[in-house]
């Protein structure tokens, strides 16, 4: 028996592959599939089944392509209602892969048909839980994302998971390894531990939602306080491995289109597409097409995509570093953004060589930003989260995180100058392309962000007050 952890760390996404005696299981794959079929063929197993712990919001799942090229049955658990062939198993149907079985333990609370998978071993022993979004590592699933179609409140699903943790979960031995589907920095949950891999019995000593004195009302009212709302593409990823979705491969072929600048514009006019830049910040700033958004990708790249476009089916044109094109597209599909209608051949390069248009950005250093701030005079923008502003901010700063941009940016007075900064650069990039995308030009973008400005005497407090943080 071999268990294979394949972790995202984009996506803070963990998928499985498992063999046993010439036949191999995948759980929760990726969009793209090629990994999974280069290791079968290694390992000389045909893969059997394929295992959904629920309908994935965060990413769309590679469970119809890597059925179609290897004929495994897709397994979901009880309350699944796919529009595609698949098994919708019952709880504690068994599945055997080799010598060993998985058994299907209904979770429900995350989701409806929110299912762990239960491995035992050749010797009949509990080994492993593939917990999905059911139990992480430190934290659970959070109940808000199915309520629309569970008809049901996050109070109600919470309650659903309360119940399934304690009557599923902890009843397993203390040894039994818990694989989950994420870990930190996914928004599937709001407290995971960095740490992908741990054991029941780990997780009932240090996990606040295992607490073994802890009552059903406790539970909900500690696993929906403070739950941000969910990014808007996650509904539309549900919807894409509920009903389907056009082919790995087909969405690549269109992605890698290479377009000439003249084309590249053309194209951009003709379809109202919105052109998405992913090279770094320190090269963005300097010089980019008209009207671009920045979301490097070499950051949480395909998150960031999502909460920033929201709308999967929008037309993007994409600009990368050569040679990155490929990357930058397969990652577009993991959450959904399928319509990459092309690429700028030779990358901005090439447009800055054919004398095209180009704008920039204005970013100062931080030794400008000192030099130039008068704290309680001047305007000062930190979109971190409000934790990271919590933790410690500039005196004076007004905390605007960059996932509520959309919110405050109808705020900001067009001339009236303000500093942005965020933790390092990434984040305050994007947000000073999308500001200049729609015609803000009174900023000043701080290099280095907050983790340079800590380095500098610019006073500095962690005192919130309330009035300069978004509601």
């Amino acid at each position: 028996m071999k268990i294979e952890q394949i972790y995202t760390g984009c996506l803070a996404q963990g998928a499985y592959y498992i063999t046993s005696n010439g036949e191999a299981a995948i759980i929760d794959p990726l969009r793209e599939v090629q990994p999974y079929l280069d290791r079968a063929e290694n390992d000389k197993v045909n893969i059997k089944y394929i295992f959904e712990t629920h309908f994935h919001a965060d990413f769309v799942s590679g469970h119809l392509d890597l059925s179609k090229k290897t004929g495994a049955a897709i397994i979901y658990g009880p309350n699944a209602a796919p529009e595609f062939e698949c098994i919708v198993a019952l709880d504690s149907q068994i599945f055997e892969i080799g010598k060993i079985k998985i058994k299907v333990l209904h979770t429900p609370g995350h989701t409806m048909e929110s299912t762990t998978y239960l491995l035992i071993d050749e010797n009949g022993k509990d080994h492993a839980i593939f917990s999905g979004d059911t139990l992480f590592i430190g934290d659970v699933g959070r109940p808000d994302l199915a309520q629309k179609s569970a008809a049901m409140t996050q109070e109600q699903l919470a309650a659903t998971l309360f119940h399934s943790l304690r009557n599923k979960i902890m009843t397993l031995a203390d040894d039994v390894i818990v694989y989950p589907a994420h870990g930190a920095g996914s928004a599937c949950g709001k407290n995971m531990s960095k740490e992908t891999v741990s054991t029941i019995g780990e997780q009932k000593a240090s996990n606040y939602a295992l607490r073994s004195d802890m009552t059903e009302e406790e539970f909900v009212k500690e696993v929906t306080d403070g739950l941000l709302p969910p990014p808007g593409y996650f509904g539309m990823n549900v919807a894409m491995n509920k009903k389907g979705y056009d082919s790995f491969e087909s969405v690549l072929n269109n992605g890698m289109r290479a377009l000439e600048p003249a084309a590249f514009e053309a194209a951009a006019e003709e379809t109202g597409a919105l052109i998405l830049d992913t090279r770094g910040a320190a090269e963005f700033y300097k010089g980019f097409v008209l009207q671009s958004i920045n979301i490097g990708l070499n950051g949480d790249f395909a998150p960031w995509v999502g909460a920033m476009i929201v709308d999967v089916k929008q037309a993007i044109l994409l600009i990368a570093e050569e040679g990155k094109e490929e990357e930058a597209v397969t990652r577009l599909s993991r959450v959904g953004f399928d319509n990459v209608i092309g690429h700028l051949k030779g990358g901005f390069n090439n447009w800055k060589a054919a004398g095209m248009e180009v704008d920039t950005i204005n970013r100062i250093t931080v030794d400008a930003f000192a030099q130039q701030v008068k704290i309680g005079e001047s305007k000062i923008i930190d979109i971190r989260k409000e934790t990271e502003y919590a933790a410690e901010h500039v005196d004076e700063a007004y905390s605007k995180p960059l996932a509520f941009i959309n919110d405050w940016i109808k705020d900001i007075n067009p001339e009236e100058h303000f500093f942005m900064h965020c933790a390092g650069g990434y984040r305050s990039m994007i947000a000073a392309s999308i500001l200049q995308a729609r015609g803000y030009r009174n900023f000043s973008e701080v290099e280095g962000g907050f983790s340079a400005i800590a380095k500098t005497e610019i006073p500095k407090t962690n005192f919130v007050c309330q009035s300069k943080i978004l509601k």
